[in-house]
């Protein structure tokens, strides 16, 4: 049995290509993992390949780096198991790879592995800065597999490896490889006939963020708030509430354990509660990105639900289906001058409820107040905003409490954030024989002068209370404005997006973030908001109303059979000018055709020339050494890519053209 050949090592300047190539796929990947378990990636990758450039990596070494760089993603992710901690394993398991690139098959492998960043990044976000960098990466690592495969044909045993082709000639053949596809891939996408459900692609819940919960726990809100990604972005038709007035309404919780609010689901099934309208009336688009539930945010109050949605009875917007992509929704919303006025008793018990055993000291304060004020519910109410206002602080740094949580809250800790206040504020009110209730939703805006819309981040989080008056119905309270209304009311200095994150400061990310935003929403609304019934009004603008199935189906033919033509005649061209000696070769070939003595595609050089003797002696000598000069060019230079080399080449393509062969008597 044949031995094996050996692996072709993989010289200092082609490793570099390969480290360099795996990199470029693995940033797009990084940018979109959380920023603590990238930067360990980053730092793991950046270590092992300054360890291992010289030397290989001991075994063991390998083995305990994955068993120490796989526990502390796990840590890290808190050892969920699900699509982020699986893109953030592969990127783990990437940062050690350069360990084990020693030869050519070690970096075709690598690279071969790298490019599977890109398409997890795709997992994680389909914005255009994810896929820019996912374009350039895989273009990289195309430029970087074909300067390895050159390498490897040009390299001779016994002799320095051979300088691959400039890196300009192999972007342009990488980029007529992908012109060649290109247009037929624009085909399918802008005119294939979509259906409501993608048959390919990546799968909508992907690409979905867990949204706001119909629960609230101690300590569930701030992992929203820790997160500045974008949740919903807002376009008003007309005039636009004051940021001290966008409360964008989410789920209202009713039901406490002693620990954590619920929101009952019995009240689904009620028509939603009669509210008086204001004169004010604010008219807005909502592009809320994908989360992993049906509810979504409307500012307070909504007036109806838009089409596939429903309105609960405390006002909770529902889709009909999960919204698990990209979604747009027309709404018209009015603060209530009276918002259920009328309580009916069923509801008033549900608001007034608290159970059993807990927070004996806030039961006894909150007695206390009634007894004060009497039957006064608006002076109970007033007298527990002052209390927040004048002894309470806000921070994100607390302990977790206790059984009693209200109490040690009230009375011992005082310092907390929305989620604390508003709880606190609604067990009190309860506990005073005040109707309450917790809503939850998101605080606040962004506006980004560059688009002309506001944006709300999920770090906008934010819990809130509302109070039963008589006369007025439910009134909006909310204690975290009373404390820290900075917090509520975004400005420029404290809140702006990207603030002391990765790319700097306030004034050199400010610009930056609202270009980029903008470009992104662009992106959503040219892209990802791509549907069937905005490709049904693609022509809209030529005239053309509505694209029925059958017209479409028939434009998507015309265009594909224009992309296949392109291709074809692409394909055949570039393979025509591949090589300039082979090209004059055909031709010489072609040029005998018409003495009936042209080569056969399985015809050697000689062969044909001896042939073509016999029957034109004429000929014979200058086809016979024409056909030496071809063999000796394409089998038996030793060593190709010299400036010799190619000079001799540039003689040949000369020579080959020069000869015509005529027929007998006809002047040369």
């Amino acid at each position: 049995m044949a031995e094996a050949l050996p692996a072709a090592a993989l010289e200092p300047g082609a490793r570099r290509w390969a480290l360099l190539a795996g990199a470029s796929c693995l940033l797009p990947l990084l940018l979109q993992l959380p920023a603590k378990i990238a930067a360990v990636v980053a730092a793991t990758g950046l270590v092992v390949g300054a360890l291992s450039w010289r030397r290989p990596l001991p075994a063991l070494v390998r083995l305990l780096l994955v068993i120490a760089l796989v526990g502390t993603v796990l840590v890290l992710a808190r050892f969920a198991v699900g699509r982020d901690t699986g893109c953030a394993l592969l990127a783990a398991m990437f940062a050690l790879k350069p360990s084990e690139t020693y030869t050519l098959r070690d970096a075709r492998s690598l690279i071969g592995f790298a490019l599977f960043g890109p398409f997890a990044t795709f997992l994680l976000d389909q914005g255009p800065l994810s896929l820019t960098l996912g374009l350039a990466a895989s273009t990289f690592a195309l430029v970087t597999l074909q300067r390895l495969a050159q390498l490897d044909a040009l390299a001779v045993p016994g002799q320095p490896p051979e300088p691959a082709a400039p890196v300009r000639q192999q972007l342009w053949s990488i980029a007529r490889l992908i012109g060649i596809g290109l247009p037929l891939a624009l085909a399918v996408f802008w005119l294939f006939p979509r259906l409501a459900a993608p048959l390919w692609g990546v799968p909508d819940r992907a690409l979905a963020r867990p949204g706001l919960s119909d629960r609230m726990s101690p300590g569930e809100l701030i992992e929203l708030m820790n997160d500045e990604t974008v949740t919903l972005r807002a376009r008003f038709h007309g005039a636009a509430p004051p940021t001290s007035q966008m409360y964008w309404r989410g789920p209202v919780l009713w039901d406490f354990d002693g620990r954590t609010w619920t929101q009952p689901r019995w009240f689904r099934g009620l028509p939603a509660a009669p509210f008086q309208t204001s004169a004010t009336v604010w008219d807005y688009d909502l592009e809320v990105e994908a989360t992993d539930n049906r509810q979504f945010v409307a500012l307070d109050l909504p007036l109806a639900a838009p089409a596939r949605s429903q309105l609960s009875y405390d006002y909770g917007l529902y889709a009909e289906r999960s919204l698990t992509s990209l979604s747009r929704w027309r709404l018209r919303s009015s603060p209530p001058r009276a918002f259920e006025p009328e309580l009916r008793p069923l509801l008033r018990r549900a608001a007034l409820e608290l159970p059993a055993g807990y927070n004996p000291r806030t039961l006894a304060l909150a007695a206390q107040w009634r007894r004060e004020a009497g039957a006064d519910d608006a002076a109970v109410v007033e007298r527990a905003m002052r209390m927040f206002h004048r002894e309470f602080a806000y921070t994100l740094e607390t302990p977790l409490l206790g059984r009693h949580s209200v109490d040690e809250f009230l009375f011992e800790q005082k310092a907390g954030f929305c989620e604390h206040f508003s709880s606190s504020f609604v067990v009190l009110m309860r506990a005073a024989g005040v109707p309450a209730r917790v809503v939850t939703g998101y605080a606040g805006g962004y506006y980004n002068p560059v688009g002309g819309y506001w944006l709300v981040r999920r770090s906008d989080a934010h819990a809130w209370a509302e109070v039963w008056l008589r006369g007025r119905g439910w009134v909006r309270m909310d204690p975290t404005a009373a404390i820290a209304p900075e917090r509520i009311y975004d400005t420029l200095a404290d809140r702006t997006p990207g603030a002391g994150g990765l790319f700097g400061g306030i004034g050199a990310s400010t610009p930056l973030f609202n270009v980029g935003d903008w470009l992104r929403r662009g992106w959503n609304d040219f892209v990802l908001g791509f549907d069937a019934s905005r490709q049904e009004r693609l022509l809209r603008p030529f005239g053309v109303d509505r694209l029925d199935g059958p017209r479409l189906l028939a434009l998507f033919v015309l265009f594909a059979s224009l992309a296949g033509a392109w291709m074809i005649w692409l394909s055949s061209r570039g393979e025509r000018e591949r090589d300039p000696v082979l090209r004059a070769w055909h031709a010489l070939g072609r040029r005998y055709r018409r003495l009936g003595l042209e080569r056969e595609p399985h015809e050697p050089a000689l062969a044909w020339a001896e042939r073509v003797a016999k029957a034109r002696p004429d000929l014979a000598a200058p086809l016979r050494r024409l056909s030496q000069s071809f063999n000796d060019w394409r089998y038996a230079d030793s060593q190709p890519g010299r400036r010799e080399a190619r000079a001799l080449r540039n003689e040949l393509v000369r020579t080959l053209r020069a000869h015509r062969p005529t027929r007998t008597g006809e002047p040369r």
